[in-house]
């Protein structure tokens, strides 16, 4: 009897540490493993834009990635002079859009551009703005001539310093300013800038009295910071921008999709917004 009883008990803890041992190395079933989605592979599309071109261009960078996923586009902004110089230099970009006709052309001369892709997609007009304050009392062109007046305009190379003095020379020709115009008002240029965006930040942290600049800087963000004083359609300048795609582009397609967007309804009405014309 005790010899049966000693059996069951040496059966039964065999069974025990057997059931131990499986608890031990059983764990409870795991969940198949979700795949993990591939991730779009983004193309990078690099636009290099006119300095005056910064707010619309953003939000229309913005609005083709929406409807474009896989795509980033890249910005670079500043005078179209400066990245005229760049491209030149072998800067990479897929997309140039200037200011001017007159640094789309030079780049297309020497071979740097796709010469089919180009054409205008926008334009826009100068007016003159003052700081809101207007300690200068500038009311109107004539006084932009006034002896203390602090003038700031582009640089030569830049295009809205171009256009600037395209305008001044034109009212040297009218007998109502004359040549002693024009000579007093350059006389009062204190500061030529290689963007029109610093000659924007200068009238409006008070560093300058006056600046020529294009009406689209005058936006509903910034228009109760300034007296804006128009420029007559007799004297004033047309700026044509022209879009194109540069030579070197890697992603010429996408490149040609952007530009076409920049001409669409859509493209036209964020372009409008931002107070540009259509050509």
């Amino acid at each position: 009897m005790k010899f049966l009883n000693l059996t069951a008990l040496l059966m039964a803890a065999v069974l025990l540490a057997a059931l131990i041992v499986a608890g031990c190395t059983t764990g409870p079933s795991q969940p198949a493993a979700t795949p993990t989605p591939t991730a779009v592979q983004q193309k990078e599309l690099t636009v290099f834009a006119a300095a005056s071109l910064t707010g619309v261009v953003t939000e229309i960078a913005h609005d083709y990635e929406l409807l474009h996923p896989g795509v980033k586009v890249v910005t670079n902004f500043d005078g179209s002079q400066a990245l005229r110089t760049q491209i030149e230099q072998g800067a990479y970009a897929d997309v140039f859009l200037s200011a001017n006709t007159k640094h789309m052309n030079a780049l297309r001369d020497k071979g740097l551009m796709e010469n089919a892709s180009i054409g205008l997609f926008v334009k826009n007009k100068l007016a003159v703005i003052t700081p809101a304050s207007n300690p200068a009392n500038i009311h109107t062109l004539q006084n932009l001539s006034n002896p203390g007046v602090r003038l700031v305009i582009g640089t030569k190379d830049v295009p809205v310093g171009d256009y600037a003095r395209q305008i001044l020379t034109k009212m040297a020709n009218d007998t109502a300013y004359g040549p002693s115009y024009q000579q007093a008002v350059l006389k009062n240029v204190i500061s030529e800038e290689t963007t029109v965006t610093a000659v924007v930040a200068k009238v409006q942290l008070g560093e300058a009295d006056a600046g020529i600049v294009y009406e689209s800087d005058i936006t509903p963000e910034n228009r109760n910071k300034f007296m804006i004083i128009a420029i007559p359609d007799k004297f004033n300048v047309i700026a044509e921008y022209p879009a194109g795609i540069v030579k070197d582009s890697r992603n010429k397609d996408e490149a040609s999709r952007f530009i076409d967007y920049l001409k669409s309804d859509p493209g036209r009405a964020t372009l409008v917004k931002f107070g540009f014309a259509m050509p």
